[in-house]
């Protein structure tokens, strides 16, 4: 199947359940084939290399740059930048890796070919030119209510380390986090201002545990790596289990809730606090222990 994009002519390619990235088999919601345009390549080895850069589509003239830095300094150390194409933080760090001669990886809510926003015809262009657009969804499909969330759900799996730049209590980027703890990924976020409703949510991940990003190095940091060395992926693998609140090995974990729209009231999914409560809880009653790699059951 082919669309234009940009002028030319590109081909999308559908990859069955068997040629998935195997991190997707770790959502309890599963992907039944997966819908790309651009370079498959940007998928080989996910999440082993793979960060994901996400906040509000009101982003402020400082989240746009602290987007812009994280996602440079990400794609020149041989990271894939990955996020989801809406407006604001998103669009920052696309534009930022490409610029940077990086991989970036956009998931779509819509269907591969349908460009959301609207606007951000260009941008999708771009990525479908230099980087990598995927989408579960048929060719064609638009917006819906739901669409989102599991787009959002593709980006943590997808990724070794989800980073929030600036997102409000109620978004899609806390709605990610969340998904990311289910699924036993490193969870960031970036300090923004105790009196801006679009860095509540944000400042609410640092409070309830998430790792704090104040640079590029901090970041990097989570993979094993500098400003100055090379990609390594046993280093990252390494580091960023260390660096890791992982409730993956938890049992009897609920999936976590897909609200029905993004800008929706319901779109906030289970608390990432609430998620920091049942691991206290359980760790002060014995049911579960930690260690360096995260938590486990203890049988008892």
């Amino acid at each position: 199947m082919t669309t234009r994009e940009g002028g030319a002519t590109v081909r999308m390619t559908r990859l069955s359940v068997d040629s998935l990235p195997v991190c997707l088999g770790d959502l309890s919601r599963p992907v039944a084939g997966l819908w790309y345009l651009g370079d498959p390549g940007a998928l080989t080895d996910a999440p082993r290399r793979h960060v994901a850069i996400v906040g509000t589509r009101e982003a402020s003239p400082y989240g746009i740059r602290v987007a812009e830095r994280l996602a440079t300094g990400c794609a020149k150390a041989g990271l894939v930048v990955v996020s989801g194409l809406a407006r604001g933080v998103d669009a920052a760090a696309h534009r930022a890796a490409l610029a940077a001669g990086g991989a970036t990886i956009g998931v779509q809510g819509t269907g591969v070919d349908v460009p959301y926003p609207a606007s951000h015809r260009a941008l999708h262009a771009a990525l479908c030119r230099d980087g990598t657009v995927v989408s579960e969804m048929e060719p064609g499909t638009r917006a819906t209510p739901g669409c989102f969330p599991r787009r959002n759900r593709i980006i943590a799996a997808l990724s070794q380390v989800i980073v929030v730049v600036e997102a409000g209590y109620k978004s899609g980027a806390i709605n990610t986090a969340s998904q990311a703890l289910e699924l036993g990924r490193t969870v960031a976020a970036v300090p923004g201002r105790i009196d801006e409703d679009r860095a509540r949510g944000s400042n609410g991940l640092i409070r309830d545990g998430a790792q704090v990003i104040c640079d590029v190095e901090d970041l990097l940091g989570l993979f094993g790596l500098s400003t100055s060395g090379p990609f390594d992926v046993g280093a990252s693998r390494t580091a960023a289990a260390a660096g890791r609140w992982n409730v993956g090995n938890l049992p009897d974990q609920a999936a976590v809730p897909c609200p029905d729209a993004e800008d929706s009231a319901e779109n906030e999914s289970v608390s990432f606090r609430r998620h920091a409560e049942e691991l206290l809880g359980g760790e002060l009653s014995g049911a579960i222990s930690r260690d360096g790699l995260g938590y486990s059951a203890t049988g008892r």
